[in-house]
C-alpha cells in the first residue's frame, strides 16, 4: 500500500496550509513569556501538520515507506513576544523550487492581541526524507518524493571535510582557540533523539538555548544572575540552525558557541558549531546563529529592551572586567 498518490504529493508542494498552534506551557521560563525554542517547536508543529493535512503524516511516512521526516533547517525570525495562553493561526506556504533536494516552506504565525493581528514569526524551513536503515527495507521509494529522500543527512549539501582530530582532551582547547567562544562535551541521550538513531531538530534547539545559559554563566553574567541584579531576561530575535552530518544516540557531541558580533551595544550574535568525533576525525554536524538582547522586567505582564552596560559589553566580549 502506498500513501504517496499525485494528489498528496501536488497538496504537500503547492498547497498552503493554516493550523492552529499554542505553546507549550514548559516554554513559560520567567514571567509568562515563551522562549525562542518553544516558538521554533511552534514553527515545526505547522509543518508536521502541513504535511499531515496533505494526507502524508510523518508516522505513516516511516512506517509504510521506511522515510523519516527530519526537519534540517529553521530560519526564523520573533517579531512579536508569544505569552503563556496564546493561540495563534500558522500558516505554511510552500516553496519548493525546481532542482530542490529538500522540501521547502515558508511559516508565518500570527496572533491577535487587544483587538489587533500581529504577525508574530515568520520562519523559513528545509526538510529531508531520511531513507530509514537501522530496520529492514521498506523497499522503493516512491517516485514522486525520490528527489527528497536521503541515505544520511546533509547529503543534499557539499559538505565540509573532516578534519583530524587532535587528542580528545585537546578538542576544547583546539575548538576555541583564538576566538571569543566558549565550547563544551556532552554525550547524546535518546531523549534528543528520533527514528531510533539520530538527535533531531529540537534536540539542537535546546542546545542553543542551553549554549547561551553555558556561555554567560562562564562570563559571570549568568541568566539568574542579571534576573537579580536587574531585572534583565535575554530575549531572542533571530535564530538560524542547519543539520549538516548526522549525529549518532550516544556520540560524544562537541559544541562550540562563538561571538560574531556585538551590534551597537544592543543585540549580539552567536555562531553555534557542532562535532562528533568519528574514526579519528572532527565531523561538523550542524552550524546555526542566533541573535540575543536583553529587556527589563517591567512588571508581570510588560517588558522592553535595553542597551548592554559596559559590565555586559565586557562579558560578552571577553574583557577582565
Amino acid at each position: 500500500m502506498t500513501l504517496v498518490t499525485d494528489t498528496a504529493v501536488k497538496a504537500l508542494v503547492h498547497s498552503t496550509t493554516t493550523t492552529q498552534v499554542r505553546a507549550r506551557y514548559e516554554g513559560s521560563n520567567i514571567c509568562t513569556w515563551i522562549g525562542f525554542k518553544h516558538v521554533n517547536y511552534l514553527v515545526e508543529e505547522a509543518v508536521l501538520d502541513h504535511f499531515r493535512q496533505a494526507g502524508l503524516p510523518a508516522r505513516a511516512l516511516y512506517e509504510t515507506h521506511g522515510l523519516g521526516l527530519d526537519l534540517v533547517s529553521i530560519d526564523s525570525r520573533i517579531l512579536h513576544a508569544f505569552h503563556m495562553d496564546d493561540v495563534a493561526d500558522a500558516e505554511v506556504e510552500p516553496w519548493t523550487k525546481d532542482g530542490d533536494a529538500t522540501l521547502g516552506f515558508r511559516v508565518t504565525i500570527r496572533f491577535e492581541r487587544d483587538g489587533a493581528i500581529h504577525k508574530a514569526v515568520t520562519a523559513k524551513v528545509r526538510v529531508s526524507l531520511r531513507i530509514d536503515t537501522y530496520l529492514e527495507a521498506a523497499g522503493e521509494v516512491p517516485a514522486a518524493l525520490a528527489r527528497y529522500a536521503v541515505a544520511t543527512l546533509g547529503d543534499d549539501l557539499e559538505r565540509e571535510p573532516a578534519t583530524a582530530a587532535p587528542a580528545e582532551d585537546e578538542i576544547l582547547a583546539s575548538l576555541t582557540a583564538g576566538q571569543n567562544a566558549y565550547a563544551w562535551k556532552w554525550n547524546i541521550p535518546y531523549p534528543y533523539c528520533h527514528f531510533t538513531e539520530r538527535i533531531q531538530m529540537s534536540g539542537y534547539l535546546r542546545l542553543m538555548e542551553e549554549g547561551k545559559d553555558r556561555f554567560v554563566a562562564d562570563r559571570g553574567i549568568s541568566i539568574k544572575t542579571l534576573l537579580d541584579d536587574r531585572r534583565w531576561i535575554p530575549v531572542v530575535p533571530r535564530s538560524d540552525i542547519r543539520i549538516l552530518d548526522e549525529a549518532l544516540m550516544e556520540e560524544d557531541l562537541y559544541t562550540v558557541y562563538t561571538v560574531e558580533e556585538v551590534f551597537k551595544d544592543f543585540t549580539y550574535t552567536s555562531r553555534m558549531d557542532f562535532y562528533v568525533l568519528r574514526d579519528g576525525n572532527l565531523v561538523k554536524t550542524a552550524t546555526g546563529r542566533i541573535v540575543h538582547g536583553y529587556a527589563v522586567i517591567e512588571n508581570r505582564r510588560d517588558w522592553s529592551l535595553v542597551n548592554f552596560d559596559q559590565r555586559v559589553v565586557d562579558a560578552i566580549e571577553g574583557k577582565a572586567s
